[in-house]
């Protein structure tokens, strides 16, 4: 009789890790579909390059934070049974944003608690993970080949901190960049006054918060501020080209895939 011992368990999954191509589902948000769209096409890169089979459902749409951060959560609720239908299959869920991310994780619960669709948002919930989380933690990968030979500066979201709960991941992959120096600077953690509509009901207060993010980026003498969201970055090179200051703003996933 076959045993499944320690040893043929442990060989079992060896087996399985490396000639069974682990199967996810791309998520990429509206705000990068539109307006960042390269970030995607790098990330499904980047995952094929780490041995991952990528789905992408081209059916899929928001979220639902934008309705939901604005007050008008049955607009969300409609969006986010759109979105859990639109990723019911028990695969991980892959995005190239904490925020949208952290919205599934974190506030679905608010949306699906108790509803016809609770088990559906507890499921997706588990599954959905950011790039940099699911490359550290899921592919157990710290270092991905990548290059990039300049200085660098992390903007660590309010979102990948607080709601999604990034701690580590961000800069263990960027420390083993080759050619990369991370330089941290002042306040890494601050809101950099994005803020989704915040930056459009209080645009004074949102300005002045980039002008105090990107002043302390500068002061690190790092030539890229890198962040795990499009949005933040947006927000922060538009104060940055307003002042055409010498400093620029990329993603993580636009940096780890800079040499494929």
């Amino acid at each position: 009789m076959f045993s499944t011992g320690n040893n043929e368990q442990q060989f079992f999954s060896t087996f399985v890790n490396k000639y069974i191509p682990m199967i996810v589902d791309a998520f990429i948000p509206c705000f990068i579909d539109q307006v960042f769209p390269d970030t995607a096409f790098n990330m499904i890169k980047l995952l094929k390059k780490l041995g991952v089979e990528v789905h992408y459902n081209p059916e899929q749409s928001c979220c639902g934070q934008m309705a939901f951060n604005s007050g008008f959560w049955d607009e969300a609720k409609a969006m986010g049974a759109k979105h859990i239908k639109d990723f019911s299959n028990n695969r991980p869920v892959v995005s190239p944003s904490s925020s949208c991310s952290g919205m599934v994780k974190k506030h679905y619960a608010k949306l699906f608690h108790n509803s016809a669709l609770h088990n559906e948002y507890k499921t997706l919930k588990s599954n959905t993970y950011e790039i940099s989380d699911f490359i550290v933690n899921v592919l157990k990968k710290e270092d991905v080949g990548a290059e990039f030979p300049h200085k660098v500066t992390y903007h660590e979201s309010c979102v990948s901190k607080r709601e999604y709960g990034l701690t580590h991941e961000v800069r263990t992959l960027l420390k083993n960049v080759k050619g990369l120096e991370l330089i941290e600077m002042k306040d890494a953690d601050t809101c950099c006054g994005f803020g989704g509509t915040f930056s459009v009901k209080f645009e004074g207060i949102s300005t002045a918060m980039a002008e105090q993010k990107v002043e302390n980026a500068l002061a690190t003498e790092a030539e890229y501020i890198v962040s795990t969201d499009a949005s933040c970055l947006m927000h922060i090179q538009g104060y940055i080209d307003k002042h055409n200051l010498p400093i620029k703003t990329i993603h993580i996933v636009d940096l780890l895939a800079a040499n494929l």
